[in-house]
């Protein structure tokens, strides 16, 4: 059909599924200034998007985008889960379910910090 199969939707699907990083790198570049924007600290900006990751139920891949700035941060695992109490009777016992398997699966950089 003549059409480049490196450009073809399918092509950009999966590799924004897969975390391909030329396709994190433009949805990253999307997020830039958002922080500054939203006025908040970074550990609770952090929080705040971990919460409406959960909210959304949000694949794996969308968990280690943000994993990074967890521990970077310093944020502990005791606030990720503070967040998630918060959020269960908004948004459910089985999205908090899930998004704790998922961000617990995303990546070997989750760790505890106190």
């Amino acid at each position: 059909m003549g059409s480049d199969q490196q450009s073809s939707p399918e092509r950009r699907l999966r590799a924004l599924a897969s975390g391909e990083t030329s396709v994190l790198e433009a949805l990253t570049r999307m997020q830039l200034g958002a922080l500054e924007r939203s006025r908040l600290d970074e550990q609770t900006y952090v929080l705040v998007r971990l919460a409406a990751l959960a909210a959304t139920d949000a694949a794996p891949v969308s968990y280690r985008s943000h994993l990074g700035d967890v521990c970077e941060l310093g944020v502990s695992m005791d606030e990720v889960l503070g967040t998630f109490v918060a959020i269960t009777p908004i948004v459910g016992s089985a999205r908090v379910l899930s998004a704790a398997s998922r961000m617990a699966g995303a990546s070997p950089l989750l760790k505890t910090t106190s």
